[in-house]
Parts: C-alpha cells; sequence; structure tokens
C-alpha cells in the first residue's frame, strides 16, 4: 500500500490528507506487527482487515474521481472484466 501511494500515476490523485492517512495506518501496523512476530494468525489477519477498511474507501474514491482529478481509472489501470476480448481456450484432443 505505502508503494501504491508513491506511485506518480496514484498518488498524484490522492489528496494529502487521505495520503497521509494510509501513511498513518500502514506504519501503525507495521509498527505492530514487528513487534509482536509470535502473534497468532488470527492477529495477523485481524491487522489485515483493519488495514482494509482504511485503505480501500479511500482507493475506491480515487478511481470514482472523487479523490483527484481523473473520472475514473484509465484503461491500463481498469480491472479486467469477464467475458472481454480476450484469447478463446479450445480443448485439444
Amino acid at each position: 500500500m505505502r508503494n501504491t501511494i508513491h506511485d506518480d500515476k496514484i498518488g498524484e490523485k490522492l489528496p494529502a490528507a487521505d495520503k497521509k492517512k494510509i501513511e498513518d495506518s500502514v506504519e501503525e501496523a507495521t509498527k505492530r506487527l514487528c513487534g509482536n512476530q509470535l502473534a497468532e494468525a488470527d492477529e495477523f489477519e485481524d491487522k489485515m482487515k483493519e488495514q482494509e477498511s482504511v485503505c480501500n474507501p479511500i482507493i475506491a474514491k480515487m478511481y470514482q474521481g472523487a479523490g483527484g482529478e481523473s473520472s475514473g481509472p484509465a484503461d491500463d489501470e481498469a480491472p479486467p472484466t469477464a467475458g472481454g476480448a480476450g484469447p478463446k481456450i479450445e480443448e485439444v484432443d
């Protein structure tokens, strides 16, 4: 996530307050996990869900155009769609 917000294409679309919120969340999670390496898997999963609850709305808002000047993801950033014009796979005997 830290690398994502420092990426030129994405970072420039995020307001400084949102970048700070993500940075603070990542830093806090990193400190907590590094200081507690003997934690159970459930604790790591909980921290991951907490991290996602902070970051996902910000990134979603950015892709919806509310977080920057773009109205959505560029073609090369768009998620793949099912049933697209991708290659056909034929079964060979």
